[in-house]
């Protein structure tokens, strides 16, 4: 598995966790560094993985604009809560991260539904983002 690749995964998770136990991104991004220096069967956190849980939380609020605005027949609130870290991650990556190709931000969103959501999730994830990438230069801000 690619770099990138296993950093979007624990990002996820990151994201995910923090979404289930009602916390803050950045304290479960805290918790899980702290576990990774003390537990050798805990996986590291890279820089990568950093970046995107922190740029996510930077942006936070207009991300969940994004999504409520976006997301046809669904709130946030109603959104499956794979389906919602997937997207909030992916949004961040695909609007703020240049140096990733939006079709490798897309792809790398629609595997993570496939690996840990419903048969919906990835043309659902898929759909969204590609109406976002579209209005990409208007989202910005």
């Amino acid at each position: 598995m690619a770099a990138r690749n296993k950093a979007r995964k624990r990002a996820f998770q990151i994201l995910f966790e923090a979404d289930q136990r009602g916390a803050e991104v950045r304290t479960v991004l805290a918790d899980w560094l702290r576990l990774a220096r003390t537990d050798p069967r805990q996986p590291p956190v890279t820089e990568y993985t950093m970046q995107l849980v922190e740029g996510y939380a930077e942006s936070a609020p207009r991300i969940d604009e994004l999504l409520s605005t976006y997301a046809v027949g669904w709130t946030l609130d109603r959104m499956p809560v794979v389906d919602r870290g997937i997207l909030r991650l992916a949004v961040y990556e695909l609007l703020w991260v240049d140096e990733v190709p939006d079709a490798v931000v897309i792809d790398e969103a629609v595997q993570l539904a496939k690996e840990f959501s419903t048969d919906e999730s990835p043309g659902f994830i898929n759909g969204l983002l590609g109406r976002l990438k579209e209005l990409k230069p208007t989202l910005r801000r």
